[in-house]
């Protein structure tokens, strides 16, 4: 609250600096606006932009179950589900509350994965919705855009302001220190609710090393396989268990290296948990349709994050 309540400050004076207390008025109203705008249209926006598609147990008979084994077991009503047709391996959690969650996965992350891995990643994003991250860093997010948009707007209109040298140190100011500052206060933000989702996922899974080793796995890909998505909105990097590129100094997710440190003290700490028990499936009998083979297609599998055993 204290970073949100910074953040909503830091968009206030920069209207301030802009245009006066008239100024800040207006940038208060307009937080509030896009706020409420994204409470509600936020889920949507995000899965949109990805070319998401909705599975039930029927199209994704491994993966679907999985989510919901693994939603009863941290007390969360059953969010949808969504799969993304991309290689790039990540997954991510929106919506405003538990009621109205959205969880989703791409292709890349489900056969890359063992089922264990995949099920500490999904309880990760589980972890964000139980703790109502999705809401917060929705809002984070649309502020920290709003700050940027605002400075930029402020070296349009006050080119032409010849006020003297004081207006001139108010814009520098206003548009190289400001977007900067909500930068910071956004990542610190982020990060902070990244090592709670974290210990959340252990929690709910019972095995905070399967998720360890898929953090692993997939910060070694994800700088590798491009992600189109990511390339076009930087911002929506906030959103995936692992961004692209992970920089000590500038980014919304702390260091994986400290993140899997913190799995492995967490892990001693729960001593032996028992790992989750295998889904029942149709597809083990004929295949069919699901959502990592659409086209029905039988082929031979190779050991992958819903079927590790290599069942034909």
């Amino acid at each position: 609250m204290l970073l949100l309540s910074a953040l909503t400050a830091l968009f206030m004076a920069l209207g301030y600096t802009l245009g006066g207390s008239g100024g800040a008025i207006i940038a208060l109203l307009v937080a509030a606006g896009m706020n409420l705008f994204t409470f509600w249209s936020a889920d949507k926006i995000v899965l949109s932009m990805h070319g998401a598609r909705e599975v039930d147990a029927a199209s994704a008979p491994d993966f679907y179950p999985l989510v919901q084994q693994l939603a009863q077991r941290a007390g969360l009503p059953m969010p949808r589900v969504y799969v993304i047709d991309s290689p790039h391996p990540n997954a991510f959690a929106t919506g405003r509350n538990p009621e109205n969650a959205a969880v989703a996965a791409t292709t890349g992350l489900l056969s890359m994965l063992s089922r264990d891995e995949v099920a500490g990643v999904m309880a990760h994003e589980l972890g964000h919705v139980r703790n109502r991250d999705t809401l917060i860093m929705t809002m984070v997010a649309t502020i920290a855009g709003a700050i940027s948009m605002l400075a930029n707007f402020g070296m349009f209109f006050r080119s032409g302001d010849n006020n003297g040298h004081h207006n001139m140190v108010a814009t520098l100011l206003a548009v190289i220190v400001a977007p900067f500052a909500a930068m910071i206060v956004q990542m610190a933000i982020s990060r902070t609710r990244e090592y709670g989702a974290d210990r959340a996922g252990a929690e709910i899974s019972g095995n905070p090393r399967a998720l360890a080793s898929a953090l692993a796995k997939i910060s070694g890909m994800a700088e590798r396989i491009p992600n189109p998505v990511a390339e076009r909105n930087p911002a929506a990097a906030q959103l995936y268990i692992v961004p692209a590129h992970v920089s000590e100094m500038f980014s919304t997710h702390p260091a994986t290296e400290k993140r899997i440190a913190a799995l492995e003290d967490f892990a001693a700490q729960m001593g032996h948990a028992p790992a989750l028990a295998p889904a029942q499936s149709a597809s083990a009998v004929a295949p069919r349709n699901s959502a990592l083979n659409p086209n029905g297609a039988p082929k031979p599998r190779r050991s992958s994050a819903l079927d590790p055993l290599r069942r034909d």
